[in-house]
């Protein structure tokens, strides 16, 4: 059954459903029309008690032959049932001496019964006579009401199975009609691939099927923009694993191509050392970014006094500091920070490199605590981020200085912000009202 396809599932269950409804409607009928028949005959009969009352004492007969037209029996009986009259002559007793009691105290009986020597089934109908000692019956017969509930049946029986093929007919074509745009829907999901740019159409008129369009077209802008981010992010990491992979191999080669002196030798494997840590460096970056990319980075949490951590990341960076004839200090931070703070110190050392990369003037770290958050700052006094790259500052491999000649791999940011995050929190960045760059952690206080 699940095999089948919807349309067919569809008309066989509105096939059977309306099948019960004919079958109880024709049931129904079937009942109704006969018994408004049988109130016919007993309309019927209650008037020609009424005359046969009234030729109780008539010697032509208690029913008129063109009433009767053969199919009216009359009879006048005592308490016991026993005929004292019939209309014909010759008939059977129709009552019992019970019902013959019971009528002749005012009780009005009716019966459906079969008479001896007659065919067929009869109604029966027996009142107390005028003059109160006796009994009239009045009997009719039900062939004719027979005979139109077997006509109703015939028809019944063809007219219900040519409805119920009608209505299945229209069922499918209507199921075939509602599941029209699906298909549609179908066809052109087969169609789609991850670099195609091909949406499913979707269906006038705001219903479910069209809902499911719009909502399996956003999911596919969003597959598509996950695609085209992935490939990105390969391309970019290719790019940037190249370039020092390149830069390595041509010092090997010019410093294998001759003789060389030690000097030489010394600077050549001190510049394929910078290379191999910026390898290193990059390799890492990677690893915590698709690390990322599986569920939150594994984090160590531990009590951090934060002047210290600030202030060994300033330690830190002071040497380079003042050959570019700068300063990194930290202002004093009365705070203890929860968090795992090799990873925090491992953001603000992004942030940091990248001030004295970017920046000027001296790079200042400081704490400011605002409404239940802790704010890790980094400021420098330089040129501050371009307007347009502000909004896509933490994005991976985005850097405001798209010829590269800086040579940075545009990961920094986009790693502090997933410390940030990991911690609970967000990276954010502005351009200070004085000139220069402001970007800090905003990490919620029970971190």
């Amino acid at each position: 059954m699940t095999q089948l396809p919807i349309r067919v599932r569809l008309t066989l269950a509105f096939a059977v459903a309306m099948a019960v409804v004919l079958a109880a409607m024709a049931f129904l009928v079937y009942i109704g029309v006969g018994d408004a028949l049988l109130a016919s005959v007993d309309q019927s009969l209650r008037t020609q008690s009424h005359e046969v009352v009234s030729r109780t004492h008539d010697e032509h007969g208690l029913v008129d032959p063109d009433v009767a037209a053969g199919t009216t029996l009359a009879q006048v009986a005592d308490d016991r049932g026993t005929p004292s009259r019939s209309s014909p002559s010759n008939l059977a007793p129709l009552l019992g001496a019970g019902d013959a009691a019971r009528a002749l105290a005012g009780a009005t009986i009716r019966n459906t019964v079969s008479i001896p020597k007659l065919a067929g089934e009869w109604r029966l109908l027996a009142v107390r006579g005028g003059d109160g000692h006796n009994v009239v019956v009045v009997a009719r017969s039900l062939a004719s009401r027979d005979e139109s509930l077997h006509r109703l049946l015939r028809e019944l029986l063809i007219a219900s199975p040519l409805a119920l093929l009608l209505a299945s007919l229209a069922g499918y074509g209507l199921a075939a009609a509602a599941l029209r745009p699906v298909e549609a829907m179908r066809r052109r999901a087969a169609a789609v691939t991850a670099t195609s740019q091909t949406l499913l159409p979707v269906p006038a008129g705001g219903d479910e099927i069209s809902r499911l369009a719009v909502t399996l077209n956003d999911m596919l802008t969003r597959l598509r923009a996950s695609f085209e981010h992935e490939r990105r992010f390969v391309a970019d990491a290719s790019h940037e694993l190249r370039t020092p992979l390149a830069l390595l191999r041509t010092e090997l080669e010019l410093a294998l191509r001759r003789p060389r002196t030690a000097q030489e030798l010394e600077a050549a494997v001190r510049s394929a050392a910078d290379e191999t840590e910026r390898l290193s460096r990059l390799a890492d970056d990677l690893l915590l970014i698709a690390r990322a990319e599986q569920g939150p980075l594994p984090l160590r949490r531990d009590r951090t006094d934060a002047d210290d951590l600030l202030g060994e990341v300033a330690t830190r960076f002071s040497t380079r500091a003042a050959a570019l004839k700068r300063s990194v200090w930290a202002r004093e931070a009365a705070a203890v920070l929860v968090g795992d703070r090799d990873r925090l110190e491992q953001a603000l050392s992004n942030l940091v490199d990248n001030a004295l990369a970017y920046g000027a003037g001296d790079v200042e770290l400081y704490l400011a605590e605002h409404d239940g958050t802790v704010e890790l700052h980094v400021a420098d006094h330089g040129p501050g981020f371009q307007p347009e790259f502000l909004g896509r500052a933490f994005d991976r491999f985005s850097r405001a200085d798209e010829a590269r000649s800086q040579g940075g791999a545009g990961l920094g940011l986009s790693i502090v912000s997933l410390i940030a995050q990991a911690h609970g929190g967000s990276a954010r960045a502005c351009n200070r009202p004085g000139g220069g760059a402001d970007v800090w952690l905003d990490l919620p206080t029970q971190t």
